[in-house]
């Protein structure tokens, strides 16, 4: 069974359709790039997954949690959406640390808070993960005295203490400075060599080309184009694909 099944996803806001009909898989330990022009619908699309927006019609599966547009009511809706977030890290391009938190306690909240972890056990994979993406130093720290690229690892780390199945990331290097790219991307392709899923939306082309498994190309709100990405990035079979990579590479 794949990792997320999305089937004929719709999102209208007011007069305008940021997604039209869009189905696609990601398998499990997959990395999926989504990549095209500004305003495609590529953010929308990720909060669709994880219930931060709710979309109008169609059907996301995630494991065995599936959220779709019926008849079900509110009730039942609340109580999938909440199944959903559990099963689901997301990490921002603006990191969302609480900045009156030190890095230590902005990664065990959520693990005591939704989980009902003891304090104890929170702490100790919270210091684990910190470590993992090279923060061992600055536990103790505020989110104000962090680098970008620190704070995103630090967020990353944090989304990773609720163990959850799949990583999404909404451009998670938009905000840094170039210098620091390369650290938040290290963090990604080790979870990759890892077997995390992880969809990303990114403006990195050299990252999608290196190392997803699979490229999806949005267009106007439109799924144009999923394939490997040598065949995205080498021979692309719809023309608004290769308009959009020589605008750009």
């Amino acid at each position: 069974m794949s990792a997320i099944s999305v089937s004929h996803l719709g999102k209208r806001f007011d007069d305008h359709e940021a997604l039209r009909d869009i189905s696609f898989d990601v398998e499990v330990s997959e990395l999926t790039a989504i990549i095209g022009p500004s305003g495609c619908g590529k953010s929308t699309l990720l909060r669709c997954l994880n219930g931060l927006e709710l979309f109008d019609r169609g059907r996301v599966r995630l494991g065995q949690i599936t959220l779709e547009m019926n008849d079900n009511g509110q009730r039942e809706l609340q109580t999938q959406l909440r199944h959903l977030r559990e099963e689901v890290g997301m990490v921002f391009q603006s990191f969302n640390l609480f900045p009156h938190l030190t890095v230590l306690e902005n990664a065990v909240l959520a693990p005591m808070v939704v989980k009902k972890q003891a304090r104890s056990v929170a702490e100790e994979k919270a210091r684990a993960l910190l470590a993992k993406v090279g923060l061992r130093e600055r536990m103790d720290y505020y989110p104000s005295q962090l680098s970008g690229g620190q704070q995103q690892r630090a967020a990353i780390a944090r989304a990773l203490t609720m163990e959850p199945k799949v990583m999404l990331y909404d451009e998670p290097t938009s905000a840094l400075d170039p210098s620091l790219v390369g650290e938040v991307l290290g963090i990604m392709r080790q979870l990759d060599d890892e077997g995390m899923t992880q969809v990303v939306v990114t403006h990195e082309m050299r990252f999608a080309r290196e190392v997803a498994d699979k490229v999806l190309v949005l267009h106007d709100g439109e799924l144009i184009e999923a394939d490997a990405p040598e065949v995205i990035f080498s021979a692309p079979k719809d023309e608004r694909t290769r308009a959009f990579l020589q605008s750009i590479l």
